[in-house]
């Protein structure tokens, strides 16, 4: 049985990766599923290949979330899952950190995504549920994560508070921390093919189970958290690191 049908869901960074494989999944279970992304071609492309409606929506400008609340506040009146999926990395070690890799951190993977609640909390429906995205990069202390990581913990606290204040509305609030997923988030940091391998071979020896994860393995948690079969569920995080956060990276 499909345990979304009726919902409607939106997922911001829906185009690729974890939000692509979410997409996927939601509407497998029922749902009625709207991505968001920056990028016209991608969105359009996504959209298309899994046959739901997408909307350019860069989560780093608020009058860009303004216009795609009240696209979707027009054509489906209301929501009922909120995927906070947006975000970025950018590696920078302590001692090189520029401006622009704050303000661009910042802004996208906490800013963006406090006001992506912000906005379409009126519209989200009484008993919805908000999963956020964050990344166990908010506890391990990975080297050149400093400015990263602290925008996930920054998350993942405003997380807890935001389940405690929209319980009268019984709305859910989760946070999903994922250890390494083979998506293109990587490619698009800068680094050479080089470093890349060399960071994949170090995370890679550090988890318990030997292999990065897969987006599909966090789009089964979304649908979990989701849907009323987590009914009881607000305030919590779940690490879907294969073990990582037991096994945490350290500096050479």
């Amino acid at each position: 049985m499909r345990t979304l049908n009726g919902k409607v869901a939106v997922i911001t960074g829906g185009n690729s990766g974890i939000g692509y494989a979410t997409a996927k999944k939601l509407k497998e279970e029922g749902a009625t599923v709207i991505i968001t992304g920056r990028s016209d071609k991608k969105v359009k492309t996504a959209a298309n290949e899994l046959g739901v409606q997408g909307i350019i929506a860069d989560v780093s400008d608020l009058s860009a979330i303004d216009s795609a609340v009240s696209q979707i506040k027009k054509e489906f009146e209301s929501i009922d899952i909120l995927f906070v999926n947006a975000g970025v990395f950018v590696p920078m070690p302590v001692g090189q950190n520029t401006e622009e890799g704050v303000d661009t951190l910042i802004n996208i993977n906490f800013k963006g995504a406090v006001f992506t609640i912000e906005k379409f909390l009126p519209i989200l429906n009484d008993g919805g549920s908000i999963i956020n995205l964050s990344s166990i990069n908010a506890y391990t202390g990975m080297p050149n994560t400093a400015v990263y990581g602290a925008t996930k913990a920054a998350l993942n606290s405003y997380t807890r508070a935001a389940a405690t204040e929209l319980a009268a509305r019984k709305i859910r609030v989760n946070a999903l921390n994922p250890g390494p997923i083979a998506t293109p988030i990587f490619s698009k940091t800068g680094m050479s093919d080089e470093q890349l391998k060399g960071m994949g071979d170090m995370m890679q020896n550090r988890i318990p189970l030997k292999r990065y994860g897969r987006p599909e393995e966090i789009a089964e948690m979304v649908a979990f958290l989701a849907s009323d079969k987590a009914s009881f569920i607000t305030g919590a995080e779940y690490n879907v690191d294969g073990g990582l956060n037991v096994n945490p990276i350290f500096a050479a």
